[in-house]
């Protein structure tokens, strides 16, 4: 695992990537009381957060966004999954610092994390839910930049405040919607039945009947609760999946295109160039 550790006014950011044809095991501590905001780009990474004889364990899988707090008794242990790369950018702060972190953003960390700004444990888990495709832009341009010097620093810079933003824009939303948490649990259901299925997902009406959620409902909550329509989201996953796999050389442009659904090459060019600015191929460059 390579762990690049990136200082960004008060916050600390640590981008950490691994990628390995065996289980990859990895742990590390925090020097002092810190409040974090983690997103995976990729991976599927069992989590366990270990404070004496107390454990918490979490599975945090490609397009979670989670938050926590730790202080330096708590040894965070990721155990990453075989042949699933890795990449999670987590962004922390001390609690002492919010008064003077700048542009007010140490209100929204009071006003949103209030768990967290005020820990009643050694551990304190925070919100967590998926990113949006906003968010999931960033962090996979995160990855893919090819900044170096100083040009490198100032666009972190701008991408981590970019991801806070959504971050807690999100979370405020969350904070308002009405959707039943039973509701929420089967929304949740479509997402990952769409994400397990890229080469040949349901209808909307076949998705409305898995999950047990009517047609109407799915389209109006699902928009609701992701920020994007049923389908948008499928295509925005077809492409992250797509661009994952030709970078990290796991499958040519051609097979990428066969394993999100795609059978005409040109039309998966064009859909990739219309999300991400460039074509797949590009991206062997």
């Amino acid at each position: 695992m390579t762990r690049d550790v990136i200082n960004i006014n008060d916050f600390i950011v640590l981008v950490e990537q691994a990628n390995s044809d065996t289980v990859v095991i990895d742990s590390c501590t925090f020097d002092e009381p810190l409040i974090a905001v983690a997103f995976y780009g990729s991976g599927n990474v069992h989590l366990n957060m270990q404070n004496g004889d107390q454990n918490n364990e979490y599975t945090n899988t490609k397009g979670l966004a989670i938050s926590f707090y730790a202080d330096a008794t708590v040894e965070c242990i990721h155990t990453v999954s075989a042949n699933k790369p890795l990449e999670c950018i987590l962004i922390a702060t001390a609690p002492k610092n919010l008064q003077k972190l700048p542009n007010g953003e140490g209100e929204l960390f009071i006003d949103l994390l209030k768990e967290l700004v005020h820990p009643s444990d050694s551990y304190v888990e925070g919100p967590r839910f998926f990113m949006t495709p906003e968010m999931e832009q960033i962090v996979n341009g995160i990855f893919s930049n090819r900044y170096e010097g100083k040009a490198k620093m100032m666009f972190f810079r701008s991408q981590i405040t970019a991801l806070l933003s959504h971050f807690f824009w999100q979370l405020a939303n969350l904070e308002t919607k009405a959707i039943k948490t039973t509701e929420r649990e089967k929304l949740f259901q479509a997402k990952e039945i769409l994400s397990q299925n890229l080469e040949t997902p349901p209808s909307l009406t076949e998705l409305s009947r898995q999950i047990g959620l009517n047609t109407f409902k799915l389209k109006k909550d699902f928009k609701e609760l992701f920020g994007v329509p049923v389908f948008k989201y499928l295509q925005n996953e077809r492409m992250s999946t797509a661009h994952d796999l030709i970078r990290s050389k796991q499958a040519t442009v051609q097979e990428a295109a066969w394993h999100v659904g795609y059978d005409s090459l040109s039309s998966f060019s064009n859909a990739f160039n219309k999300k991400f600015g460039f074509r797949p191929s590009e991206l062997l460059s």
